[in-house]
């Protein structure tokens, strides 16, 4: 079979970047930052997912030690006027989800929330221990207005690099000292307004994880899934979007994160994932559910509840 050249074009899916901006006196916003980062903010606090912006080449990435980028991660703590957070919370821990988190909660004065991986990431980096929360799954952690859930989930079939972090590392680092370690589904509960968020950061599943669980939006990871069996695509969407009985789902960690945010916004080429494949399965199962579905516009503070 011949290698298909090029990248979908995200032009053919202009109708879909259609969140509306939230109020600023609204109750909460969410700001999609590339990849799976994401800010959760209601105006007097903020938590934050991932927090990856260093986006190093892929030439990088294959052949160098990978160190965070101080300047990127300035720009982009700046431009999303990112001051103060109350947490960081790795989806799981490779480079393009991890690498930059302890930088930013020292930045930011922010606990970093993971398993016992992340906090190998955070010690390698030196962040102070009592900034460094292991967390269990299923533990539910109050962080002022937000009571934060992880549950343990699987990374997008394949996993290039599997198992756990068993030692600090400390940049630079390759690529491959990155391995996924604990993958979660993120469940963010805002208590004030009681609006429900589900993250689910890459596109793999624990059968039956989320059942019992509950959340309006779901912010669902879609990297590698375009490669996938349909009938996996499927049993993805049930076994989050329908688990949780999300009515709006926006779709992440479809961007080209060898590229920096201060360029425009791209898919991965496909050569390592099908954002077509992804969109044309994904938008059949929204419709026959009657479930918005929605790509995010980078920067923008969106209200995806209205």
């Amino acid at each position: 079979m011949r290698l298909k050249l090029g990248r979908p074009d995200i032009a053919n899916y202009r109708n879909r970047f259609d969140l509306p901006d939230a109020d600023p006196d609204g109750p909460l916003s969410i700001t999609f930052l590339g990849v799976s980062t994401i800010l959760v903010d209601d105006g007097s606090s903020a938590l934050l997912t991932d927090g990856f912006f260093s986006r190093p080449t892929l030439l990088d990435v294959g052949l160098r030690r990978l160190t965070p980028s101080d300047s990127r991660i300035d720009y982009c703590l700046n431009r999303a006027k990112i001051n103060r957070l109350a947490a960081v919370l790795p989806v799981h821990t490779h480079y393009d989800h991890a690498m930059d988190s302890p930088i930013v909660a020292a930045r930011t004065g922010a606990r970093l929330i993971g398993g016992e991986s992340a906090a190998n990431i955070a010690r390698g980096h030196g962040l102070a221990s009592d900034q460094i929360v292991v967390a269990a799954s299923g533990e539910e952690l109050t962080l002022g207005p937000f009571k934060v859930t992880l549950i343990e989930s699987h990374h997008c079939p394949p996993d290039r690099f599997p198992g756990p972090i068993t030692a600090p590392v400390a940049p630079p680092a390759k690529a491959s000292a990155f391995r996924c370690g604990e993958a979660w589904s993120t469940l963010i509960h805002h208590t004030p307004s009681d609006r429900r968020l589900l993250i689910q950061g890459s596109a793999g599943f624990l059968p039956g994880a989320l059942d019992g669980q509950r959340a309006e939006v779901a912010y669902l990871g879609i990297g590698q899934l375009g490669v996938q069996p349909r009938d996996y695509i499927e049993r993805y969407w049930e076994q989050t979007v329908g688990a949780v009985g999300a009515q709006q789902v926006v779709l992440i960690h479809w961007d080209d994160f060898f590229r920096p945010l201060t360029e425009p916004m791209v898919a991965l080429p496909y050569a390592g994932d099908d954002l077509d494949v992804s969109m044309q399965t994904l938008s059949m199962l929204a419709e026959r559910d009657g479930v918005g579905l929605h790509l995010p516009t980078v920067w923008q503070r969106a209200d995806p509840w209205t």
